[in-house]
Order: C-alpha cells, then structure tokens, then sequence
C-alpha cells in the first residue's frame, strides 16, 4: 500500500466495539490505518492494524541471487479464471474466513447483511453464515448471534466449527473470541472449552487434533500466553506443552501474532507479527517453531523486514501473510510496508527456505509489487496465489507506477513457486458494467484466499472479481481449470546445433556432445531478423529486429521439431521494454534465461516464465571464472554444459552448474571447433536440437 508524498490522511473513525475502521483505497490514496485478515491454514483468518506510506528507495539492481537455491520448476494446476455464479453476496466490512463441513460452506467476516443474488433483498445476518457449495443456497437455519467479527474459521473434530474473532457473545452467551459451533444450526457446543481471555483470535490452523492460536492475547483457557497457544481440538483445553510467546511489540505496541502456518507433516511453524523477540530471542517480525517434542524456537531469523521500507510509526508491521508450500520444505511471506527495495522485503512476495538455518536469511526469490500491499496468500495444486491491492508483480523498478518489467495484476494472481514469476492467470479485481447500484469497484483488501474442496475462495472489501459482480466473496472452481507443465531444453546429450550464419537460413550441424559432423544448410524463410536463439521444449525463442518497437527489436517465438521454422509471433507485449538485441547469447533452463550481452563481460539471467513469456525485471550475474563472456557469440546448453561461439569462430564447451561458486569455471573449457575450420561460430544465432 501507498500514500501520496506530501498529503495528510486523516485517521479512520472506530466502529462500535472500539476497533478502526478501514476507508476505500483508491489509486492515491489509502486508509492510515484498516483491518486485515485471512482465513484459517488448512483452515484460516487474521487481522491486524496497519498504516500506509510511501518512501523513496534507491534503484539499483542486485548483483546476485539472494539465495543459493535453485528451486526445480514442476508441474502446477491453476483454477478457472471464471468465478462460479452461484455464491451469495455480502455487504459492508469483508469476508476473512472460509471452512468447509460436509457440502456447506462457512464464510465469516466483519459484514453485516447478505443476499442470494444480485436483485434479492437484503438479510441482515452478522459476522457468520452458511450456503450450500454446490447450488449457493445460503441456509436458513444456521444463524448464530454475534457480536463482534470472525477472523478465522475451522472444521473442527466430530463435526464442529471453531469460530476465532472478536468477539464477546455468542447466542447471548459469553463465549470470548473462540467457540465450538454445531454446522447445522449454530449452537454453541457447551463442552468445548476452549476461549481467548481479553484477545482478539486472528489466526487459527489444525493439524491432526493440535489446533494452533495466533492473535493479540495473553491468556488462553485462563493460563499465560502471549501471541501463541494450543489447543487440543476436540475439547478445547490447553495444551500445556506447547509454551512458546510471542512478545515486545514494536515501537511500543502490544505484541501479537499476525499470521502462523504448520507444515504438512506438522513438524514446523511459521509466525508473523509485531514481535521483536520469540521466548526472549530476538526474531523481527518473524519465526519459525521446532513442534517436535517439546515445541522451542528454531536458529532462523531475518533482518529484511525493517526500515528503509515505510516508518515504523505508519505500519505496524510489516508481515502481512504466510503459508507453507507443498511438501513444508519451503514457505511464502507477502507483505506491506511501502518502498524499501531492495534493502528490504516490503510490498513483496517472498520465498524462503525452511530447512535453512542461522541469523540474516535471505529469500530464494523476490517478486515485488511496486509499492502496493500483499494481503493475502494460499499455496495449492503447486500455485501461489496472492492477493491485496496491489496492481502490478514484477514491478521492482517504479513505485505507485508500472515500471520496466511490471505485469498487470489487478489485486489477485498466481505465480509459481520456482521463480515467484506469474502465470497467465490474469481475473482481476473488477467489476465492470456488471455491479448493481451501491456496490464497490475496488477495496483496499482481499483478506483471505483459501483453496476448498471445488475451488479457490476469495474474501474481500469489495464487489467486483473478474468483471462480474461478487459481493465480499466468491469462488474460483477447480473445473475449468488448467494443468502448467514447465518446458526446458532438450536433455539429450547429442543432436543437432543450428547455426544462423545466413538471413533466412540456418546450418543444421550435427553435434554428439564433444564433436561436431558434417553441416547441411536448410531453408527458413521465417527465421528473418534474428539475434540471439534459444531453444524450449517445441519451440524456439529470438531475439528479433522490427522496426517501430519501442527498442527496436523484440522477442519472438515460433513452433520447431527439426523441420519448418513456423510464423513467429510476439512473445509478450509486457516485454516491450526490454532490448533483446544487445543479447550475443542465451538459453533457458529451468525458469531462468541466461544470457550474454553487448559490451559487458559477464554471464547474466532473469527469470522467464515460458506460461506467459513473462521476462524477470531483474538482472542477476553468476559468478564465474576464465570465460571471456564479451566475446561470446551464440550458447546452447547440452546435457549439463554451456557451448558456445566466439567472435574468433570457434566453439567451446564448459560445464555449468548454477548452484556452484563458480558457476562456470573457464579453465575447464574443451575447444569444439577451432577457428578457420568448417562453419564460423561468431554468431549469436546458435541453438541446440534433437531434431
């Protein structure tokens, strides 16, 4: 989130119960303080108070990875675009939560009214109702009495729902801020004892039958905890073995846990929150729990959430959302906390490693908004989805602007999780001419997204999804989705290199790994224009001259097995900014194109996502040694090494591994082709086939 420099916000007002009220974000202007939330982990929900500001950042790119991990891209499933039609409606505040029991859905929040369709009347029902997932129909005879929001929702043991919020009623009954709730008809389960002793429940995940409390309390069953607690979820009662604080807010707030995660096998934890120090050790913002045993904080910190992102008395924090991936070996962290790039992870996604160990860790990678929030984050089927007001990723070179590089996402994406780069899921958070009369276009938070049983849910302050009107919440279905498979050269350790030595035509040279046999030369009419060539699954990549781009030349792709070069088309119009004619050579491998180029002695990649042919805005250097990169002229990788011409004609060979210092080590390099002896090899139109 932002807010435009030299402006004044005014405060937000309270609502009844005494916690601050969130205004509309419009494109320059945001609330100085809202409510934040998300639903439970494999069940969840949070809130939070943040404000909101812009700072200036230097713009430098970095030089190298932030971490030495090279996640494999693999295949992924991503939801439909197209929101289901029948989810109801609601009004005023947001959706925070989602659970799902047998065929009913549970959706809770700080709304006050809900609604069938889009013509219905208004209902008022609080904080907490039920409809069916198949046919939308909401039921009427589940209506509990609230008086105050629910953060986070869970399936609970033998059928129950564990209702965590702010609250202090519930059915006229004093149930603090966490109860056990019959699905069928909202009574309170009386023998369920679980309860927040004067602290609001932001967050709550199951695994097995340990249920994990995250919020701003510090009592739990009337015994001692701050920020953090367990619960045995069937009764409700303490689990006295689970002791572990979250404490020392900052700059003088309360402390509280924002935001927790558990990994698959239930081994680890991930907390989030205005802490500076988790049972007396110092972790800014961040931890990571050992619950095996006796639970104890692990040796895992960073110091990349603290200033130059936005002063510290704007934003409370600056952690807005975590969640584990896939098998727990790794975990995402979306956040606020306006400009502080690249000293700092604020308005970020962010990858990190959980088996790393030690102070300063640093993320796998880094996809930054440009100076707009991450609220929200769920990880499913090998997808990361965020969302937030945020309106571009792969925005590190503009704030509050699209800069070189930026993708538009308007407040929702998926991105993978090898690169952090986004896919081509692109629904947006709109409305269009779809919205009936007083709803909202655009709201300064979507608070939750949860991946249920058919599809991925969303919560959010506003009405409008994909162009269709979706009033507080709604549903992307798993129907009418798509699987991603990644693509990468070929692995084989002999084929053919072409060689573009002539316009329109390339020499298919025979190559087995270490030699190089007899050229035929083949006709391609479409290959016209071209610079450097690289080679991905059934097609190939160039860099090609068009005059009137915006740089001059572009890139393109076309269809190839070994036969007729296809007509090329525009790899993506969000690479406009980029100048593909000063690469002298690059192939791709696994997420990353890496590349040579003019006038600089280095061996350099970005990230490129082949789902969109989305190019990385930032420019990472390898280190290497013994290879004079300038004078590179065409690469392809084969079977584990780089080869490549020369600006003398000849072809070399190294080995290449991206993950070793030195990533390449020149001293190494056998000589393929000398200069003077068949075909010259001092052109950057060189790739590697099978075919």
């Amino acid at each position: 989130m932002r807010r435009p420099p030299n402006r004044r916000i005014s405060p937000c007002g309270v609502d009844a119960r005494g916690y601050p009220q969130s205004r509309p974000l419009w494109r320059r202007s945001v609330p100085i303080i809202s409510l934040q939330w998300r639903p439970t982990r494999r069940r969840r929900v949070r809130v939070a108070a943040v404000a909101l500001v812009t700072v200036a950042a230097v713009l430098v790119v970095p030089n190298a990875a932030d971490a030495a991990v090279l996640p494999v891209p693999e295949p992924g499933t991503v939801v439909s675009a197209n929101p289901v039609d029948e989810t109801p409606h609601a009004r005023d505040g947001e959706a925070r939560a989602f659970a799902e029991v047998g065929d009913t859905v549970f959706v809770g929040g700080s709304f006050t009214q809900i609604r069938q369709t889009a013509t219905a009347a208004w209902i008022t029902q609080r904080y907490l109702f039920s409809y069916n997932r198949t046919t939308g129909t909401i039921n009427t005879a589940f209506v509990p009495v609230l008086d105050g929001a629910v953060n986070a929702l869970i399936a609970g043991p033998g059928g129950t729902l564990i209702v965590g919020g702010a609250f202090r009623n519930v059915n006229g009954v004093a149930r603090r801020n966490l109860v056990a709730l019959d699905p069928a008809t909202g009574m309170i389960i009386d023998s369920w004892v679980g309860r927040s002793d004067g602290g609001m429940i932001r967050d709550m995940v199951l695994h097995q039958n340990h249920l994990y409390l995250a919020g701003a309390f510090n009592w739990i069953n009337g015994t001692a905890h701050s920020g953090l607690a367990r619960l045995n979820a069937t009764t409700g009662a303490i689990d006295p073995t689970f002791n572990v604080n979250a404490t020392v807010g900052r700059h003088g707030t309360g402390s509280y846990a924002w935001a927790i995660d558990v990994t698959p096998d239930g081994k680890t934890m991930v907390v989030g929150g205005n802490f500076m120090y988790v049972d007396e050790l110092p972790r800014n913002q961040m931890a990571l729990i050992d619950l095996t045993g006796t639970p104890s904080v692990l040796d895992w910190s960073t110091e990349k959430f603290v200033p130059p992102c936005a002063a510290p008395a704007t934003f409370v924090h600056y952690v807005q959302d975590v969640r584990f991936g896939g098998d727990g070996s790794w975990f995402v962290v979306g956040t606020n906390g306006g400009s502080g790039w690249p000293a700092a992870y604020c308005d970020a996604l962010v990858r990190f490693e959980t088996a790393d160990r030690g102070a300063n860790q640093l993320g796998t990678w880094i996809n930054w908004t440009g100076n707009d929030t991450i609220t929200s984050v769920e990880v499913a089927d090998n997808i990361i989805y965020l969302g937030g007001h945020f309106r571009w990723l792969n925005n590190p070179n503009a704030h509050d602007a699209a800069g070189a590089g930026a993708i538009d996402r308007l407040g929702i994406a998926a991105v993978t999780p090898a690169t952090g780069m986004p896919v081509n899921w692109n629904p947006g958070r709109r409305g269009g001419n779809a919205l009936p009369s007083g709803a909202s276009n655009w709201g300064s938070q979507v608070p939750v997204i949860w991946r249920g049983s058919n599809g991925l849910y969303f919560g959010h302050n506003s009405d409008g999804m994909a162009n269709e009107y979706h009033g507080r919440l709604g549903m992307f279905p798993v129907a009418g989705g798509r699987t991603i498979t990644p693509r990468n050269p070929p692995t084989a350790g002999s084929g053919f290199l072409y060689l573009g030595a002539v316009a329109g035509e390339l020499e298919k040279v025979p190559f087995d790994g270490t030699s190089l046999g007899t050229p035929t030369t083949v006709s391609q009419p479409n290959y016209t224009g071209a610079g450097a060539t690289w080679r991905v699954s059934d097609r190939i990549y160039w860099s090609r001259t068009v005059v009137g781009t915006p740089t001059g030349s572009r890139l393109d792709i076309s269809m190839f097995n070994g036969g007729a070069i296809g007509a090329p088309w525009e790899s993506s119009g969000y690479n406009d900014w980029y100048n593909p004619a000063n690469m002298t050579g690059a192939f791709f491998l696994d997420g990353r194109l890496y590349y040579t180029r003019t006038g600089a002695n280095g061996l350099y990649y970005r990230y490129f996502e082949v789902d969109g042919n989305y190019l990385g805005a930032t420019e990472f250097t390898l280190p290497t040694t013994g290879v004079t990169w300038s004078a590179v002229r065409g690469m392809a990788w084969v079977d584990g090494k780089i080869v490549y011409g020369h600006t003398d004609g000849s072809l070399r060979s190294v080995a290449f591994d991206p993950l070793a210092t030195p990533a390449v080590s020149g001293a190494a390099s056998t000589v393929v082709a000398t200069a003077g002896v068949g075909p010259s090899w001092s052109t950057s139109r060189m790739f590697f086939s099978v075919q």
